[in-house]
């Protein structure tokens, strides 16, 4: 059975959006294209897990990214994609394996993966379905990619009504101006 993961990336002050929305702030520092600590957990993952806006997102960019500019585009194009709509009537991911569509909602589809997938389950922004996980207690690790940008008002990794929930840092690591920090949620 595998943990299911947060992967947020977010500004210095704390904000995964901006009070628009948005995420400007993406272009505050590249990403380091080795992006090492990425290719490593994502050795850990058996699935990608997404809600249906961070879906369109990454089916725009992702599938057309060649590897050999960004590593990471090799397992994020290979790995299993699920993602979690009613409203999408198909999701597919350019020449690669089309994701799967999921129809149970958040909480029954993670628990249910959480059973079927071997490996960690990653779940990248999609804030309405990490809200929902955060709220059921079904979080086990919290990584935060923080970027040096400051932003000043926004939302942040977490529905704003959980109760404080203390946490452990496990990992972190310093990229070319990005943090990443590993956190155990339960």
């Amino acid at each position: 059975m595998g943990r299911i993961v947060i992967e947020q990336i977010i500004t210095a002050d704390g904000f995964v959006q901006d009070s628009e929305g948005g995420m400007k702030f993406m272009d505050a520092a590249p990403i380091d294209s080795a992006d090492s600590d990425q290719l490593e957990m994502l050795e850990r993952v058996g699935a990608i897990v997404l809600g249906r806006r961070t879906y369109e997102m990454f089916a725009g960019y992702w599938p057309t990214v060649d590897p050999a500019d960004e590593p990471v585009a090799a397992p994020i194009n290979s790995l299993p994609k699920h993602v979690v709509s009613r409203t999408l009537e198909v999701a597919p991911w350019g020449r690669h394996e089309a994701a799967i569509l999921e129809r149970a909602g958040a909480v029954a589809t993670l628990e249910r993966l959480r059973t079927e997938v071997d490996g960690d389950l990653l779940v990248w922004g999609s804030l309405q379905l990490t809200d929902a996980l955060f709220r059921a207690g079904l979080v086990d690790v919290l990584r935060l990619r923080q970027v040096p940008s400051l932003i000043g008002d926004g939302r942040g990794p977490t529905p704003s009504d959980l109760d404080q929930t203390v946490i452990t840092q496990v990992a972190s690591h310093v990229g070319s101006n990005w943090v990443t920090t590993e956190y155990a949620v339960r």
